[in-house]
């Protein structure tokens, strides 16, 4: 029995998902950049070791990734991915299992409570202007709501966008339907009854006469009935 426990676990990868491990390293050895060609099929065959088949088959999973593409004259060259285009397909909320959904759903708490003193180093007159005017479309009584999907998007897209941060904004993208999926798909607690938090408009007072720790807080205060939902205890 002993010897049996003593032999190495078997390695389960395919021949393909090694080579595709071994592109992405010979890559970066050869300390290619954006736009750089990659070499050429046979020439990867000859220092991969394997034939043409596994090469064509690892480079395609690369393409899939957009880590590279196809480029007349010049074959196959590095490229920048679209990192949230491939996300996006992932991002499903329906083909996520609760735990990692219930992780994305804190993720976004923490974006948002992270982003003030971006928001302050960018903030405009315009911005805050435009920020009462979506504050103002909102119907009476929104601040009594936990989440509504349009309120968020309409307000907190704009704070997103305001910090300047093209990549944050498109992740907000993404994470505000998962967002509202856990917020009523019953994964999380439900309160008792709700805390009265900081709205919107009170986020936007801030903005324009605050500070970014006071903002902090604030918007803490904003989400605390999210956070309430995380960790009440059973």
């Amino acid at each position: 029995m002993d010897s049996i426990l003593d032999f190495n676990k078997v390695d389960t990868s395919s021949l393909v998902d090694r080579v595709e491990d071994n592109l992405v390293q010979l890559l970066q050895e050869k300390k290619l950049k954006v736009g750089d060609s990659i070499p050429t099929e046979l020439e990867l065959c000859n220092i991969l070791g394997v034939s043409r088949t596994v090469v064509r088959e690892a480079l395609l999973r690369l393409r899939l990734m957009g880590l590279i593409d196809s480029k007349k004259k010049k074959g196959s060259v590095i490229t920048s991915p679209d990192i949230f285009g491939v996300l996006s397909k992932s991002m499903n909320p329906h083909i996520l299992d609760q735990e990692t959904l219930k992780e994305i759903f804190e993720i976004r708490l923490v974006l948002e409570i992270g982003m003030a003193d971006f928001l302050y180093h960018k903030i405009s007159k315009e911005d805050i202007e435009e920020l009462k005017v979506i504050v103002g479309n909102e119907p009476a009584g929104a601040s009594d709501f936990l989440f509504n999907i349009e309120h968020e998007i309409a307000f907190h897209g704009k704070l997103y966008e305001i910090t300047g941060n093209s990549t944050l904004k498109k992740f907000q993208n993404l994470l505000l339907p998962i967002f509202d999926y856990v917020n009523n798909s019953g994964l999380l607690k439900k309160n008792a009854k709700l805390h009265k938090f900081v709205s919107h408009k009170g986020l936007v007072d801030i903005l324009e006469n605050g500070s970014p720790e006071i903002f902090r807080n604030a918007m803490r205060n904003h989400l605390e009935n999210h956070f309430a939902r995380l960790f009440s205890e059973d």
